[in-house]
């Protein structure tokens, strides 16, 4: 890294972090800061699993700068984490909320699933209850995406108990107004975060941003990724590295590139990443933004919104600001964004998008 760069955000997760012994964790939190420091008012995020943390490991992160923690609680009820082999009672995640908040950190991340075997709206509003009484920063409902045939460990989940794409929606709906009757903003397709918090602030100054990890704040046009199958993002385009982690610490060791594949940014990349981004954050693309800041005429940029709203049977506004996604057609969102992607998919193995 060049001498004098700074991080807007670090960001421990892809896995369990907090399985790493305490001295390990204070050695890679060294080594990070000696290759490039926090900047002003940084990030430091962790994903913890209640089930593998402690006070030691809980100390040697908040003394190295960690202010937001992360915790996945996808569901509580015990029949659900059975049929999907993922074990975390209510007691064991209250106790490392508990332990997080008494060390000071300011911020407080979660997120569950919807669209799990055996879930139903009396399940999603139990747990959905519960997880409010962590008083979170932000939530992430995610849907639950059943691909088997990518994923071997979910062979296991019995797909006769999932529910039905409508029955996916109405648990969606169910959670989606809980978090909103509990005061919580609604940001993009699937997070919500407390008014104070710097998703909510984002999205009021339009300064909303999406990335491989979800919404975020962060402006920065350079994204590292560190890591078995991680993807970084340049102003040149994207990187990837080696999916298996054989080969990855071997580049590593070797003192190689452990990059695998990359795409650099040509053409309508750009322009496209934009209008993809600008639906999923704000459900609008405003052409005075689009003309200004890209190599496009207002004409073709207006074709490509007609040729968009014709695909989705004219549900979508085309007004002389923009293109805009209403209320009641924006659990399609994704599934629009994509329109505007210029490659092909469709040989691309995906679950439901609702």
């Amino acid at each position: 890294m060049p001498r004098g760069v700074k991080l807007s955000r670090l960001h421990w997760g892809g896995g369990t972090p907090t399985l790493l012994e305490p001295d390990l964790m204070k050695r890679l939190i060294a080594a990070v800061r000696e290759t490039a420091d926090f900047g002003e008012s940084a990030e430091f995020s962790v994903e913890i699993d209640p089930n593998e943390i402690d006070a030691a490991r809980l100390d040697v992160l908040a003394e190295g700068g960690m202010n937001r923690a992360s915790i996945g609680v996808q569901d509580f009820d015990p029949l659900i984490q059975e049929a999907i082999g993922r074990e975390q009672s209510y007691d064991v995640t209250r106790a490392a909320v508990d332990m997080i908040r008494e060390r000071g950190v300011a911020s407080l991340n979660t997120d569950i699933l919807f669209g799990l075997p055996h879930q139903n709206t009396i399940r999603i509003t139990e747990t959905v209850q519960k997880l409010l009484s962590f008083a979170p920063d932000r939530v992430a409902l995610y849907g639950y995406a059943h691909v088997p045939w990518m994923a071997k460990r979910q062979q296991m989940i019995p797909s006769d108990k999932l529910p039905t794409p409508e029955e996916r929606l109405e648990l969606f709906e169910t959670a989606r107004k809980l978090f909103r009757w509990d005061g919580y903003s609604e940001i993009g397709i699937d997070h919500f975060a407390a008014p104070s918090d710097g998703l909510a602030i984002a999205q009021k100054t339009g300064k909303l941003r999406r990335n491989f990890q979800g919404y975020t704040d962060d402006t920065s046009d350079v994204l590292i990724g560190l890591g078995a199958s991680s993807i970084s993002k340049f102003p040149q385009g994207f990187a990837q590295n080696a999916s298996a982690t054989s080969e990855y610490t071997s580049a590593v060791r070797d003192g190689r590139f452990s990059t695998a594949r990359g795409h650099t940014f040509k053409g309508e990349d750009r322009l496209r990443g934009r209008l993809i981004e600008a639906l999923m954050c704000d459900f609008r693309i405003n052409a005075a933004e689009i003309t200004r800041d890209f190599d496009i005429s207002r004409v073709r940029l207006f074709e490509m919104f007609r040729a968009t709203n014709a695909q989705f049977e004219n549900i979508l506004e085309i007004t002389e600001d923009g293109l805009y996604v209403p209320a009641d057609a924006r659990p399609l969102t994704r599934i629009i964004a994509r329109s505007f992607d210029a490659y092909d998919l469709s040989k691309a193995g995906h679950s439901s998008a609702i």
